[in-house]
């Protein structure tokens, strides 16, 4: 089988790439490769290696993000059930701060989303269960979430279309959503 991957830049935010692997399907189901250094590194900078993987098992109406950092580039997918993917451009100086692009992936789909530094990374169970997988690569220590940024997933600034009104959110998601009203009341 070879190993060979459909490779897009997003029309909407620079930089961010989808990514479709070659799929082989038979009797017995499929098999798929995620990453080969030798395809997929070359859309990170050269000095950068992909460093750890993560992996989320989360339920249905689950509700992960819009977290980023500064440094840290990530290849993301869903491995099992389906999610949609949202990716919020956070780079303050982009011609496209605060635009949104959305995904349904999934296990059928197998697409990936290559996500560069200064993105928001979000995701919302579609399915009654989902893995999100993620790999990161990034210089130095990893950034945990204390030094990472957080956006509240309903700032009107940004505006995604979640399809969904109330998503199970962490207490750090949550935090974002008093702080964005906090912001808002303090300001008129």
């Amino acid at each position: 089988m070879a190993m060979e991957f459909i490779i897009n830049e997003s029309k909407i935010l620079q930089g961010v790439f989808v990514i479709e692997p070659n799929k082989f399907s038979d009797v017995r189901g499929d098999i798929w490769t995620a990453f080969t250094k030798e395809h997929l590194s070359t859309l990170i900078p050269s000095e950068l290696e992909f460093k750890h993987d993560k992996f989320i098992n989360s339920h249905r109406n689950v509700l992960r993000g819009i977290h980023g950092d500064y440094k840290t580039y990530k290849l993301v997918t869903c491995v099992y059930g389906e999610v949609r993917q949202v990716v919020v451009d956070a780079r303050k100086d982009s011609p496209t701060y605060l635009q949104w692009q959305s995904w349904d992936i999934s296990a059928k789909n197998q697409k990936l989303i290559l996500l560069p530094p200064n993105m928001g990374n979000a995701h919302l169970v579609l399915s009654k269960e989902a893995v999100y997988y993620y790999k990161l690569a990034y210089e130095g220590e990893y950034l945990d979430a204390p030094e990472q940024f957080t956006l509240a997933y309903n700032d009107a600034n940004i505006g995604v279309d979640w399809g969904i009104e109330n998503p199970i959110l962490s207490d750090r998601d949550k935090q974002a959503l008093r702080t964005s009203s906090t912001k808002k009341d303090s300001n008129g």
